[in-house]
């Protein structure tokens, strides 16, 4: 261990000099309370400390001691259903320990070390194994499976696996490699946070991860593996959007991070989840989840180390073989807590003050997410989708931290403020917005959906983009000079926007919309613009046609169950073609 003195404190970053010997990125402990901070820049044997923890009292002359070792996550059976700090201190440990209070230097383990888990061996003795391969499992949720693996840079033959119960220090399993030296393999591991975990092999995004939300799964999807961002003002709905992906995407397991955004927000979370079901099996949503939680009243420091916190423990997952989304709310209070190091550093500031290496860091982290291989001896696939939500000063997404993350991610789910005060929720834009992935996930539409799905979302785009523009001649000379057509065109736009797009979070019936239903619901709506179209062609009055007691059936359909709605759906189809049909035949009589 190397020692050094304090030289300077500047808030969260501390200089501390004779530590010619300590490595960038390693692990120090800061003056008297043993305060955990992260070598971030070395100038001979001056290191600068970015401290994770309040440096009140902090002083010339204290002692830094480095561990030697970089900040690293622990990975084990456990972590699931637990809130972790930014540096994956378990607050409910915390607060039993401590009170509601954080208190400076508290040390406690991510892990429960006393805790006994089943150990099922799924090898057995003079198997040969290599990193990655699956040594048995352990019942860590009713609905996760943790399967341990051999850690990195572990291959032989084993020579020893027990069953039954252990804690995660204990030795499961003996391996001998090859240079005839035998290790020792518990359930515990230790991965640094700036690493990414290997795979094999990145395989190409072709499936959707559905979501359950209208506006994304038909007209901007995401792939499982993908990255997108939500950006959008204060007020516009980003933590519900999360929220709702959180809840309903058809992943395996979920890391939410909540880096600087308001506590409150974090505490809607943390009441929700346990008692929301997973739509799959029944149970709470907890079941599945990893919570990070570093608010705006935590340390500014943690907010950058609780981004690569939380994406280390969804690899961790990934590598098992599983579908993990990791949703980071907000990205901009990352950037700006590097803006705030980097100041402190007193580094030439780029454009508005953030660092020059701002897209640099964002891109390291998106580009953690992807369908992979697993690094193993089997042939094992995961996914990891990054979602991060931006929010730009006042909404404005020519800033640096918008602009640098639209560069690296394939999905823009842009928010918009105009929408929220009009209470059309999820408040995106649909014409401002987009997803890259669409022609790499036609084929899966194609052979799971039907092969209308992608034309009918290509059409009610076209649909939405006509009435835009209709919208202006609207505004300059009134409705009375578009033509009837013109007219359909319009009112099959706001039937889409009002009866598709817009979706209600808090309705039993309305939070998640299977894929077949949104397919057939947005067939509906097309059937009555081809159906009126006819109509006003054969000389129906636009009244009668808007009228006609299907459409009103039309626009409460998103509320029909699940269970009930092809019920619903043959019956509205059948009552539109009759009615339209009644008006055609009187116009031609």
């Amino acid at each position: 261990m190397t020692s050094g003195k304090i030289i300077k404190v500047s808030g969260p970053l501390i200089v501390a000099e004779g530590m010619a010997h300590a490595n960038m990125f390693d692990v120090v402990r800061v003056g008297e309370d043993k305060l955990i901070g992260e070598i971030i820049e070395m100038r001979g044997d001056r290191a600068s400390i970015q401290v994770y923890e309040e440096t009140a009292g902090v002083k010339f002359g204290d002692e830094v001691i480095t561990t030697g070792a970089p900040l690293s996550v622990e990975l084990a059976p456990g972590l699931i259903e637990n809130i972790y700090d930014g540096i994956q201190r378990p607050l409910e440990k915390i607060r039993e320990i401590a009170g509601s209070n954080i208190n400076r230097g508290i040390d406690v383990k991510s892990v429960d070390r006393d805790r006994v888990w089943d150990f099922a061996p799924s090898k057995k003795v003079g198997d040969k194994v290599t990193s990655g391969d699956i040594l048995g499992t352990v019942p860590e949720t009713v609905i996760v499976e943790h399967r341990v693996m051999v850690p990195h840079g572990i291959s032989g033959e084993i020579v020893e696996i027990s069953e039954g119960s252990f804690r995660v220090e204990d030795t499961i399993c003996k391996i001998k490699k090859e240079n005839g030296e035998t290790v020792s393999v518990s359930m515990l591991q230790k991965w640094p946070v700036r690493v990414g975990r290997p795979y094999k092999e990145k395989m190409p995004p072709d499936v959707p991860m559905i979501t359950g939300q209208r506006v994304i799964d038909t007209m901007f999807p995401i792939a499982k593996g993908g990255a997108a961002a939500v950006p959008g003002p204060f007020g516009s709905g980003k933590t519900v959007v999360q929220h709702q992906l959180a809840k309903w995407s058809d992943v395996d397991i979920v890391v939410y991070i909540g880096c600087g955004e308001r506590g409150n927000e974090m505490t809607d979370v943390l009441r929700e989840f346990p008692e929301l079901l997973d739509p799959k099996t029944g149970e709470s949503l907890m079941k599945r989840t990893v919570l990070i939680a570093n608010t705006s009243d935590m340390p500014v420091a943690a907010r950058e180390a609780s981004i690569y916190t939380g994406i280390t423990i969804a690899e961790y997952y990934r590598d098992m073989g599983y579908d993990v989304a990791v949703i980071a709310d907000s990205t901009s209070r990352w950037a700006e807590a590097l803006r705030e190091m980097s100041g402190r550093l007193e580094e030439m500031p780029g454009e508005e003050g953030y660092p020059a290496y701002l897209a640099s860091r964002l891109a390291q982290f998106y580009e953690r997410a992807g369908r992979i291989y697993a690094v193993c001896g089997e042939e094992r696939r995961g996914s990891l989708t990054a979602i991060g939500a931006v929010s730009p000063p006042g909404g404005d997404i020519s800033e640096p931290v918008s602009q640098a993350t639209l560069r690296i991610v394939k999905v823009f789910w842009g928010l918009d403020s105009s929408l929220a005060y009009r209470r059309h929720f999820p408040a995106i834009n649909w014409l401002n917005s987009y997803s890259l992935y669409l022609d790499r996930l036609s084929g899966w539409f194609d052979e799971n959906v039907t092969r209308e799905f992608i034309k009918n979302r290509s059409e009610a785009m076209n649909l939405l983009q006509l009435e835009a523009e209709l919208q202006e001649i609207v505004r300059l000379v009134g409705i009375d000079a578009l033509s009837a057509e013109d007219r359909v065109t319009l009112e099959t736009a706001q039937i889409i926007r009002e009866d598709f797009l817009q979706q209600n979070a808090f309705s039993d019936t309305d939070s998640y919309t299977p894929l077949t239903k949104q397919a057939r619901l947005m067939n509906l709506i097309l059937k009555y613009y081809e159906l009126s179209k006819n109509a006003v062609a054969a000389g129906a009055a636009l009244g009668n046609i808007f009228a006609i007691s299907a459409r009103e059936k039309l626009g409460r359909a998103k509320d029909v169950s699940n269970e009930t709605f092809n019920t619903a759906y043959d019956e509205i189809e059948e009552l539109m073609e009759k009615e339209m049909n009644a008006l055609v035949t009187k116009e031609v009589q």
